[in-house]
């Protein structure tokens, strides 16, 4: 039997479906993580090593062979040290797929008329402030970095938390559901790219947390009273008021006429 009818001879069912479906969701996934990091750079090295190991043993290679073993024995504890960054965001990314949403809680078109409110009075008093909207992945470990409150949400203790000089206006606020959960919270930096020379420590802050969770971060400049917005690892800049309330019902998927 040659290779052509080896290969009419197979059999295809369901279950190779479901796997092959499986797997190239596998490998989407993480490409899609690694993609433009250094990441990928060292899963070409990687491959390469492989590669390496491969031709080695089979040109009969024995000490190089030996070498290549030895490097390929520890590296998956190597990998794990080298990309804890990348499975961690493959695996939050896996939990924020559409089959694991359905038990999420409807959205209300009123937490966005209060963050837009808020939002509104502290560019109009140029006041600086982070308001990071949590959603399908949780925040707990960036919460706990800061001040405990939950509060119910409302656009003046929004703006209060916010004016200069109290004790909890240096960080971000984080809002779970129609509650303030914490405020002074330390976010992450993102990696700059996307910053412009005008923009500050504050986006940096915002791009920086929507790049490693899912959350939706408002931001508020204090140097130009600028409204910005940073969700899936993409910064939205100088935002007016019309866009701002857009983007926030379009990313929490509330339609327009669900208006409180």
């Amino acid at each position: 039997m040659n290779l052509f009818d080896s290969f009419f001879a197979l059999q295809f069912g369901w279950r190779d479906a479901v796997d092959i479906a499986i797997v190239a969701f596998l490998l989407y996934t993480a490409l899609y993580v690694t993609r433009g990091t250094k990441a990928m750079q060292m899963s070409v090295g990687i491959v390469l090593l492989a590669g390496a190991y491969y031709v080695a043993r089979t040109m009969d290679l024995a000490a190089t062979e030996r070498v290549f073993a030895a490097v390929l024995f520890y590296l998956p504890f190597a990998l794990i040290v080298l990309f804890q960054h990348e499975i961690r965001l493959a695996l939050a990314a896996f939990g924020r797929t559409p089959l694991l949403r359905f038990m999420a809680q409807p959205e209300s078109g009123s937490r966005v008329e209060k963050l837009v409110e808020a939002t509104m009075e502290l560019a109009a008093r140029n006041w600086g402030a982070l308001i990071v909207v949590e959603r399908a992945e949780g925040l707990r470990e960036w919460a706990e970095s800061g001040r405990q409150l939950d509060a119910q949400l409302s656009s003046e203790l929004l703006v209060s938390i916010f004016a200069p000089f109290t004790p909890l206006h240096d960080g971000a606020a984080i809002v779970r559901g129609d509650r303030i959960a914490a405020a002074s919270v330390v976010l992450p930096l993102g990696s700059g790219e996307q910053i412009s020379a005008d923009m500050g420590t504050r986006h940096r802050a915002g791009l920086g947390l929507a790049e490693e969770t899912d959350a939706l971060v408002v931001i508020v400049s204090e140097e130009n009273r600028s409204m910005s917005i940073a969700a899936g690892g993409q910064l939205h800049a100088n935002l007016s008021r019309e866009a701002l309330e857009a983007l926030l019902r379009a990313e929490l998927g509330i339609d327009d006429g669900s208006r409180a």
